[in-house]
């Protein structure tokens, strides 16, 4: 089968079928340079995609296109002309739980281990709320 590109406008129409979301800016606001989607995955991954600006008719080149379709999309030519011609998705399960609230950021691990010198099997012991409580008790103390 030849490759067939797509253009950024039967992208965009990829994701909004498949139900892809737009990634927003810290204000809340679509991102200006590209329109950015993730996609989250069964698996706990994230796929994430872009799109130039304006997503029109332009077509994307063979080699930019393979790398879309392989690397970004995780989807063969079938399956994204299958979803952006007869609106059948591909046969993925999006990911809809998010994590347990009671998981540990990834930023408050870092500060545990690089700040009080934690152990990885103490943090792993630890509640959300005793590590916030360890953490805000080392920010309490004076400087020395």
């Amino acid at each position: 089968m030849t490759l067939r590109a797509a253009s950024r406008r039967e992208h965009q129409r990829f994701c909004a079928i498949e139900g892809w979301d737009e990634v927003l800016n810290s204000r809340g606001k679509p991102t200006r340079h590209h329109i950015t989607y993730e996609l989250l995955l069964a698996d706990g991954s994230i796929l994430r995609t872009r799109i130039s600006r304006p997503a029109n008719t332009d077509a994307y080149g063979k080699s930019l296109w393979s790398h879309i379709l392989d690397d970004q999309l995780h989807v063969t030519q079938a399956e994204f002309w299958e979803c952006v011609d007869n609106k059948i998705p591909p046969d993925r399960t999006p990911f809809t739980a998010r994590p347990d609230s009671t998981t540990l950021p990834a930023q408050l691990a870092y500060q545990l281990v690089h700040t009080l010198n934690l152990t990885n099997e103490a943090i792993a012991s630890l509640t959300l709320e005793e590590a916030v409580k360890l953490m805000a008790e080392h920010w309490a103390q004076p400087p020395t």
